[in-house]
């Protein structure tokens, strides 16, 4: 069994490389936000974290990382995202013995309203509309040994501007897997699975004169501008982890490694690192989008500290820095805790 699940996980690593096609599809799925990383640990070892994730951030990353925790927990991420945006992500986890862990989580981006500008009135009209981005899943998971679990996410999305929207459903599912080799670790997920979806609203409403070279006839026929549908940003992510120091004092050196294939994109490389101390201050430092050309992103680092509180309550505080090339940077703040 492990040794076919090992195979798998090669076989599927091996395709993602080999028989990609030559046309990239860059930039063409709708509900982008979906991509955007959760979590400044994760972000801070450069996103290499689909082996690795044991928190609630994990339903982002691989829906199997909750089954991992014996407690209830609840996580508070933000971003100060490109260009003012703001990106929040709130998620927590309920143990449920005899059954399983289950989890909620939502994702928002938001921005400031702008005001309406036209072709007669490009300084703006005056009026201001709103933008945003929403997201909200259920999740759960469940060790189906000691070593192997598996999870789930389904999620309701939602992207909006001024008077139109888009909307749909979308599904992730992962497997986490600890092998015997010393502790490595292998983790697997698909996220973002689902119809296409397309904007709609009553912007798309419009006026026209179905024959203008023809005289007497209605001028404001009234009419509805037809959208393509677009994919979600589908992403298949396999990837290994493994405690250097492991049983070597009180530190642990993780070293990770993560193969993205996305569907609007070229594939790619994450690797990340993580030095933690005594359980307690953490350092990390990785590199996203490693083989892939034409980026923005690249290195990053962080920092987290674990505090034990009162009784059985866990404090987790993490901040991670994200270079973006021109785009300058991204610096994101997560706080944690676990009861």
């Amino acid at each position: 069994m492990k040794k076919l699940i090992i195979a798998i996980f090669a076989i599927l690593l091996s395709s993602s490389f080999l028989f990609a096609d030559e046309v990239t599809k860059v930039g063409t799925t709708a509900l982008g936000f979906l991509s955007i990383d959760v979590g400044s640990r994760a972000v801070g070892m450069g996103g290499a974290y689909v082996s690795i994730t044991n928190d609630a951030t994990a339903m982002f990353w691989n829906p199997a990382g909750i089954a991992r925790s014996d407690m209830m927990e609840a996580v508070f991420h933000h971003s100060n995202w490109i260009a003012d945006i703001n990106f929040n992500y709130v998620a927590a986890i309920i143990p449920v013995a005899g059954l399983g862990n289950f989890g909620i989580n939502a994702t928002a981006l938001t921005m400031d309203d702008m005001e309406r500008t036209t072709i007669a009135n490009p300084e703006g009209t005056g009026e201001m509309f709103s933008a945003g981005s929403y997201a909200f899943g259920l999740a759960y998971a469940r060790s189906l040994t000691d070593r192997f679990g598996i999870g789930f996410n389904v999620k309701y999305v939602n992207e909006s501007i001024y008077n139109s929207s888009a909307s749909g459903v979308a599904f992730d599912v992962g497997t986490m897997f600890t092998t015997q080799f010393n502790g490595l670790k292998i983790g697997m997920s698909i996220t973002n699975y689902g119809p296409k979806v397309k904007m709609s609203g009553r912007d798309m409403l419009t006026q026209v004169d179905i024959d203008p070279n023809k005289s007497g006839n209605n001028e404001n026929t009234n009419a509805y501008l037809v959208n393509d549908a677009f994919d979600l940003p589908l992403m298949f992510r396999v990837g290994v982890s493994m405690d250097m120091l492991k049983g070597a004092g009180n530190s642990n050196l993780i070293l990770s490694v993560d193969a993205l294939h996305p569907n609007d994109d070229v594939e790619s490389v994450n690797v990340g690192a993580e030095y933690v101390f005594n359980d307690l201050l953490s350092l990390r430092g990785g590199y996203a989008s490693l083989l892939a050309e034409d980026t923005e992103t690249g290195l990053s680092f962080g920092a987290g500290l674990h505090q034990q509180m009162m009784g059985r309550v866990e404090l987790m505080l993490d901040y991670a820095y994200r270079d973006f090339g021109l785009l300058e940077n991204v610096q994101m703040f997560t706080l944690g805790l676990k009861f």
